[in-house]
């Protein structure tokens, strides 16, 4: 299967008290949540960056304003999946998805894999073909002192024949 479009895509919140912490979908037991306008799902976005940027389209905020009040709480899976119906509108179809999540805590090894099936169900790809890592920033800045998450994602496209 050849790749015939690679794109990277970043994002980030804060953290505060009283949210939900939601990644890939899935929620994870935390005192504190993702601050956001949609459910501020770091992984999500910046895989949406991605693919968006991979297939030449504007950006998630172009894309899905933080103005819009469509938006407001939106479930950051229903942003994929449009995200997809766009770049399959391009010709393109994912090949594979790489992001890496930086946050100091909560820990996310134990919740890695649900969160690598749920975005690979969503992208309509072999679990195989998606891969979450997660570093800390061993203390240091904003993620390292609790106050943010971030995500790094890659993502790869091949056009449809």
């Amino acid at each position: 299967m050849s790749i015939d479009r690679i794109g990277q895509g970043y994002d980030l919140h804060r953290l505060g008290p009283g949210g939900r912490l939601i990644l890939a979908g899935i929620q994870i037991p935390s005192d504190k949540g993702l601050i956001g306008h949609s459910d501020a799902d770091v992984l999500f976005h910046a895989v949406i960056d991605a693919l968006l940027g991979a297939a030449g389209l504007p950006d998630i905020g172009q894309q899905f304003p933080d103005t819009d009040p469509a938006y407001k709480g939106i479930d950051s899976g229903q942003l994929l999946q449009r995200t997809l119906a766009l770049i399959n509108e391009q010709g393109y179809t994912p090949v594979n998805v790489d992001a890496t999540i930086l946050a100091e805590r909560p820990k996310l090894q134990d919740y890695k894999r649900k969160m690598r099936e749920n975005l690979a169900k969503l992208l309509h790809l072999d679990v195989n073909a998606v891969n979450i890592k997660a570093k800390t920033n061993e203390g240091l800045g904003e993620i390292g002192s609790g106050q943010a998450i971030a995500c790094q994602a890659v993502a790869a496209l091949r056009k449809n024949q």
